[in-house]
């Protein structure tokens, strides 16, 4: 299953909790996650500081569960917001003639 992650701050975030090991850390598990397999993409946002990942999960359990390894969410700086995905199906109802 796809599933879209998006960072949001956590509530009662400190600003100042951001240390650079602690980024350091969290781009190394990011990178653990990408390598497994369960992060395919990792973007910016434009329009202000938050990253958006797509995730290729059993569920959003296990989503969840990764996202929580993460060294920023266990130091309670961010949470994610999770949107499973399915694929689009309109392309199949237009174009294929129900042949086999």
């Amino acid at each position: 299953m796809r599933i879209v992650a998006i960072e949001r701050d956590a509530d009662g975030a400190a600003a100042d909790g951001y240390t650079p090991e602690l980024l350091a850390a969290e781009a190394r598990r990011a990178w653990e996650l990408q390598q497994a397999g369960i992060v395919r993409e990792i973007y910016l946002r434009v329009d202000k500081p938050a990253a958006v990942l797509i995730l290729e999960c059993a569920d959003l359990d296990e989503a969840g569960q990764a996202l929580a390894s993460l060294p920023l969410v266990e130091a309670g700086l961010i949470r994610f917001e999770l949107l499973p995905l399915r694929a689009y199906p309109g392309f199949a109802r237009l174009f294929s003639s129900g042949e086999s």
